[in-house]
């Protein structure tokens, strides 16, 4: 057994390719080596800037003999099927096995020996062909071989190859590039050729002439030594996995090195200055102990410089003071024309082709954050808790004092002017040059120059949180005009593209609807809003009314506009029931509680359904609730058979009371004719338990107090029991048997009160 040393040397591997490539590498070549009868013990892969490499251990010198049978026609085939199974097998009729099979006949096998290979033979064909078929997300070709689209395309062009099977040489060629010993070691500190001994002596070699091959080594020295040099300047490092990722793949040999700069530019906002440092630069961000953003920052660099690294820090020092300059310039000239001015610009961008401009949407949205304050929807008292610096994700300055909320005794009345407010202004920021370079900011920055030319807290927290939340686990807006206008964003964009038929197909959702319903769900849930499914679709509907019926439209546009909101009633619902079905599983709620609601018919109130859902929930866990659906299932089972009760009656068209009777009509409709009888014990329990337990159910759902309804219903459990084991339903006297089905059919009935109990599970 010995070891095998791969590596392929070229020019710089983009950062956010460099690990899906590693891994893609040891997979292939586990599948490529599978193939011949190869499975090394272990494989270890690495990946730097420059190279790629895996080391694949416990690799036998020569692969295992086998035999392979081919199955042939039968003996008796003809001739020519004959001649055509020796051709493919190169045999001889002599050389072919004969098997009886199962009905007798007698079957020709071909059995071909397949002698051992060299390993090293299989791997000189297997790594050609896995550099051929590698799939880089993007690649090129380079020099005179570019001009064939036969060329070997790769990430960079290709330098070098070594491969060594043991202490030997696999002799490979691909596309003129011939593997050898020999690799480069680090671009400044070690420029020269290395030669590699083999999988022994690779990482170390590589080592000493400062290149780390282990992707996750540079990492932790990353972080540990960013760690290392903020503590000693009394600051702390923000953390951010994907920054320390992105460092390791741009470096072969990391050192971080601590700058700083202006304090004057702390006076820009501060998520500038982090997505310069960030994004622009890839530098990490401080904190000094009060946790405020510090004017310093660390930089990665790929060399152990002389000075200690001083003039890299001077020049990334002065590199970054360009960039916050920029920064600086954009904040000033963005803050001399009001966000009112920079929203009239929205006029000359398109939200979508079939939904107008931003200045539509605005239009839209600004009337349906003032509807749901005015109809009472979202109201002072709907924030469940103060928005703070905090809670609120901001920076110092950034939001109003957790001492006096920015809706601290606000009137509907000025709620709704701040919500309208608020929704007109909350794109404005969209034209800014500010969000022009920085995107990541659109809705911080509006929030900003909100605050800075004077307008409300409120407005300029809407403004900012209006695209909240933006996925699962990101904070919920709680401030009542924030919720107002998110909930007005996200349901007009929902409804605007279902009226356009542009819903998410499978795994595709281009306008991050299934994100929107998410956010409107977590903002009904999490403050407790109660609206109405129906009514708000109808609300936002009319702002396509606005848009597509203008006066003078024609008879078929006007019937394809109303096919348009008829197949929005028909889908939308629908869709936030999926969606609230994915939201609640993460929460533990049952999938199928939720669609024994929905099967209720006229359930549009999310608060309360879910409300219903979890009192169902914690129902029907218990034995009495286990024990009730139960004899449900088998009351149900038995009225599917008969047909006057197939279908759900209310108590009052069942028209069971105390003496057992049914109406004369229900009777007649089953061929059958009243004929007075006295219930047996066991029934009259049950019709009398039905006679308490219906009206506190029905009270209790009015006041939509689900748990007492739940209660009410746990009281059927024992007598709808006892009926079972005692009473007959189909009694040969078709008075007792119809009396008896309509009473079922009232229990049934009377559980559909709460949910559709055949939905459920179990």
């Amino acid at each position: 057994m010995t070891d095998f040393l791969l590596e392929l040397l070229c020019e710089e591997i983009p950062a956010r390719m460099q690990q899906k490539a590693s891994e893609d590498l040891a997979r292939l070549f586990t599948e490529k080596l599978a193939e011949a009868g190869l499975k090394p013990d272990s494989i270890q892969s690495f990946v730097t800037p420059r190279r790629l490499a895996l080391i694949a251990s416990g690799l036998p010198l020569q692969t295992q003999a086998v035999n392979e049978e081919l199955k042939g026609p039968r003996a008796d085939a003809p001739p020519q099927a004959l001649a055509g199974f020796l051709g493919k097998t190169g045999l001889t009729r002599e050389q072919l096995v004969e098997r009886p099979d199962a009905k007798g006949n007698v079957i020709l096998f071909a059995v071909i020996e397949k002698p051992g290979r060299a390993t090293a033979d299989v791997l000189a064909e297997a790594i050609p062909a896995i550099v051929r078929a590698f799939p880089w997300p993007k690649s090129m070709r380079w020099g005179k071989a570019s001009q064939t689209t036969e060329s070997l395309r790769w990430v960079r062009p290709l330098q070098g190859i070594v491969a060594i099977l043991g202490e030997d040489l696999v002799d490979i060629e691909i596309e003129g590039v011939r593997s050898g010993f020999a690799t480069l070691g680090h671009r400044f500190h070690h420029p020269h050729q290395i030669t590699i001994g083999g999988a022994s002596d690779y990482v170390e070699k590589l080592r000493a002439c400062h290149v780390i091959v282990d992707h996750a080594e540079r990492m932790a020295i990353i972080e540990a030594k960013a760690q290392e040099a903020a503590a000693a300047h009394g600051l702390m490092l923000v953390e951010d996995k994907g920054l320390v990722a992105e460092n390791a793949g741009l470096t072969e040999w990391p050192v971080p090195l601590l700058g700083d700069f202006d304090p004057a530019f702390l006076e820009v906002p501060p998520e500038v200055i982090q997505l310069t440092l960030r994004t622009n630069q890839k530098y990490f961000v401080l904190r000094n102990a009060a946790g405020a953003l510090a004017p310093a920052f660390i930089c990665t660099a790929n060399i152990e410089a002389h000075d200690g690294g001083t003039a890299i820090v001077a020049g990334n020092r002065k590199v970054l003071a360009a960039r916050l300059s920029d920064a600086r310039f954009f904040w000033e000239q963005d803050k001399k024309t009001r966000l009112e001015d920079h929203a009239k610009k929205l006029e000359r961008i398109t939200f979508h082709e079939k939904l107008g401009t931003v200045a539509d949407k605005v239009e839209r949205v600004a009337k349906l954050a003032r509807w749901l304050v005015e109809e009472g929807i979202v109201t002072p008292s709907s924030a469940s808790q103060t928005v703070t610096p905090a809670n609120a994700g901001v920076s110092s300055g950034g939001a109003p004092s957790p001492e006096m909320p920015a809706h601290a005794g606000m009137t509907k009345a000025e709620l709704a002017d701040m919500a309208e407010q608020a929704a007109r202004l909350c794109k404005a920021d969209l034209v800014t040059e500010m969000v022009g370079e920085f995107p990541e900011l659109q809705g911080v920055m509006g929030g900003y120059y909100a605050r800075a030319e004077g307008l409300p807290d409120a407005v300029a927290d809407a403004i900012r949180d209006h695209y909240k939340p933006v996925g699962q686990g990101d904070e919920v807006p709680t401030a009542p005009v924030t919720v107002a206008v998110s909930l007005a964003d996200k349901l007009d964009t929902l409804v605007s593209f279902f009226y356009a038929d542009m819903p998410p197909t499978g795994s595709k959702d281009p306008f991050a609807l299934r994100r929107a319903a998410l956010g409107v769900l977590e903002l009904l849930t999490r403050n407790v809003v109660r609206l109405s499914l129906w009514e708000s679709i109808t609300r936002a509907l009319a702002g396509m009314t606005d848009l597509h019926c203008a006066p003078g439209i024609g008879d078929a546009e006007y019937e394809l506009h109303l096919r348009s909101m008829n197949k929005t009633f028909e889908t939308l619902p629908d869709f936030f029931a999926d969606r609230l079905k994915v939201q609640q599983r993460e929460a533990g709620v049952r999938h199928d509680l939720i669609d024994a609601v929905f099967a209720l018919g006229g359930e549009d109130d999310l608060v309360r359904l879910l409300a219903r859902v979890r009192a169902l929930q914690a129902f029907v866990e218990t034995p009495d609730g286990t024990n009730l659906l139960a004899g449900y299932k088998r009351a149900a089972n038995i009225l599917k058979k008969e047909a006057p009760f197939a279908t759900a009656v209310t108590p009052a068209q069942a028209g069971v009371s105390g003496d057992g009777a049914l109406p004369h009509e229900t009777l007649a409709e089953a061929g059958m004719t009243a004929t007075a009888y006295t219930p047996e014990p066991d029934e009259a329990a049950l019709i009398a338990a039905l006679d308490a337990a219906e009206p506190r159910a029905t009270k209790a759902i009015a006041r939509e107090d689900f748990a007492a309804a739940m209660a009410a219903l746990a009281t059927l459990r024992a007598p709808i029991d006892a009926f079972f084991e005692v009473v007959t339903v189909n009694d040969p006297d078709p008075a007792k048997r119809s009396a008896r089905l309509a009473l079922l059919a009232r229990m049934r009935d009377a559980v559909h009160g709460v949910a559709d109990f055949s939905r459920i599970e179990g």
